[in-house]
C-alpha cells in the first residue's frame, strides 16, 4: 500500500499535464467528441477493454485481473459549461464560450491517472475495475442512460467511487460523510395566460404579471408553512418575465425554477405541490397556466461501509487532520444514480485557492496539486476492496 503513494506521486506531472490538456478542449453536455476520444485513447494505451459510444459519448475501459473478486467502477464526468473562460491560463479553452468551470477536467485527469497507476499494480488486486466517462452531467444527465446501456453489468459493479473537485475545502484536504452528501434537484417552468390591455383600464385585463407574483409568494410558502423545517428543502424562482411597455398590462407571464431536497418521498411530491399552488392561484385569479415539471436526478447518498473504505483511504493520503465531514450541499449530481445500484461513496477533494472562484464562475481555477491526492484516494480504494475480499 505504501508503495501507491510513490507510483502516483512519481507520475503526478502526467496528471496535471492530462487535465491540461482536457482542460483545452472542453465540450457541453453531448457533443464531448474530442473529449472521448482523448479519454479513450489513453485507456487503450493502458492495455484496457475500451467500449465507447455509450450513451451517445461514454466510454468505459474495463481492467480484468483475471482472479476472482469484486468488480469496482471509478467514474468520471466529461462535459463543460457554456461559459467564455476568464481564467488567463495557459491552458485557456479553445473552444470560444465553453469551459470546464466545474472541474470535470480534473476528474477526467484523476480517473485517468488512477488507470495508469493501477495497471501498474494489477499483481496486487482481484476481480476488475471499471473506469466509466460519462456525458452530460451538468444536464439533462448522462448516468441514467449509462445504466440502460448496462454499464453497471457484465461484469457486474459491486461498488462504486467518485469525487468532485471542491473549492470550497482548502487544497489537501477531503471532505466526505455518510448518507445525503447531495440534493435531488428538478426544474419548473410556468406559463401564465391572463388578458391583456391598457395599463389605465385594469378592470377589463387579467393581469398575468400580478397573477405571477402570487404564484411566486404561494410558492415560497411551501417551505416556510408545509414542510418539516428539520428537513432541508429549497424552492427558489429564478427567472420571471412578463410585460412589453409601462402602460400595457401584460396577456402573459413566464416563470422558472428548481426544487431542493434531501429526502425522496419530499422529492417524488413536488409536481403535484407545485400544481396545486399554480392552479389555486390562477382559478382564483380567472388566470389559465401551462406548467412543465422536470424531475431531476435523486439525491446523492453515500453508503456507510463504503463511505468508511474512502475515509480511510483518504486518511491514509492526508492524514487524519485533512479528512473532514463536509456539510451537505443543496447542489445535485447525478453519480446518484450509481448509488441507487451499487454500494458507493462521492467524496469531495479540496482545490480552494485563496481568492479564488468558485464553481460555474467564469474564473474558476483549481489547485492542480490536490490532482494527485484524488488520484492516490481512488488507487488505496481498489487496493483496500481487494484486501478485505481476500480476507
Amino acid at each position: 500500500m505504501e508503495d501507491i503513494k510513490d507510483i502516483v506521486k512519481s507520475n503526478e506531472s502526467q496528471i496535471v499535464h492530462m487535465r491540461r490538456e482536457l482542460h483545452q478542449i472542453p465540450e457541453t453536455a453531448y457533443n464531448e467528441v474530442k473529449t472521448s476520444a482523448y479519454v479513450a485513447k489513453h485507456l487503450e494505451a493502458e492495455g484496457l477493454e475500451v467500449k465507447t459510444g455509450i450513451a451517445k459519448h461514454g466510454v468505459v475501459g474495463l481492467m480484468r485481473t483475471g482472479r476472482s473478486g469484486p468488480t469496482l467502477m471509478i467514474r468520471a464526468d466529461m462535459d463543460a459549461l457554456p461559459i467564455k473562460e476568464e481564467t488567463g491560463l495557459s491552458c485557456s479553452s479553445t473552444h470560444e464560450g465553453v469551459m470546464h468551470a466545474c472541474g470535470h477536467d480534473g476528474h477526467m485527469a484523476m480517473a485517468l491517472g488512477a488507470a495508469q497507476m493501477l495497471v501498474k499494480v494489477k499483481e496486487a488486486l482481484v476481480g476488475n475495475v471499471k473506469f466509466v466517462f460519462q456525458p452530460a452531467e451538468e444536464g439533462p444527465g448522462g448516468a441514467k442512460p449509462m445504466i440502460e446501456a448496462g454499464i453497471m453489468e457484465d461484469p457486474r459493479v459491486d461498488y462504486a467511487v467518485g469525487c468532485h473537485v471542491w473549492p470550497g475545502l482548502p487544497s489537501g484536504a477531503i471532505g466526505v460523510k455518510a448518507g445525503p452528501i447531495m440534493a435531488a434537484m428538478d426544474r419548473f417552468d410556468i406559463k401564465i395566460l391572463g388578458r391583456g390591455g391598457h395599463g389605465a383600464m385594469p378592470h377589463m385585463c387579467i393581469d398575468a404579471l400580478e397573477v405571477g407574483t402570487q404564484v411566486v409568494n404561494a410558492l415560497q410558502r411551501i417551505v416556510s408553512r408545509h414542510m418539516n423545517p428539520l428537513s432541508p428543502t429549497v424552492v427558489t424562482v429564478g427567472t420571471f418575465q412578463a410585460g412589453t411597455a409601462f402602460n400595457i398590462i401584460p396577456r402573459e407571464a413566464v416563470l422558472s425554477g428548481t426544487t431542493r431536497t434531501f429526502n425522496h418521498e419530499i422529492w417524488h411530491s413536488w409536481e403535484e405541490r407545485i400544481e396545486n399552488i399554480v392552479r389555486g392561484v390562477c382559478s382564483s385569479m380567472g388566470a389559465r397556466y401551462e406548467l412543465d415539471f422536470q424531475q431531476g436526478y435523486p439525491p446523492t447518498v453515500n453508503d456507510a461501509f463504503m463511505t468508511d473504505v474512502v475515509v480511510r483511504c483518504a486518511q491514509a493520503v492526508l492524514g487524519k487532520d485533512q479528512v473532514v465531514e463536509p456539510e451537505s450541499t443543496m447542489g445535485g449530481e447525478d453519480m446518484s444514480y450509481y448509488l441507487e445500484k451499487t454500494q458507493g461513496c462521492f467524496f469531495f477533494l479540496g482545490v480552494g485557492l485563496e481568492g479564488g472562484a468558485p464553481v460555474h464562475n467564469p474564473g474558476f481555477t483549481l489547485d492542480e496539486d490536490a490532482l494527485v491526492y484524488g488520484t492516490e484516494t481512488f488507487c488505496r480504494v481498489a487496493l483496500e476492496l481487494c484486501k478485505r475480499h481476500k480476507a
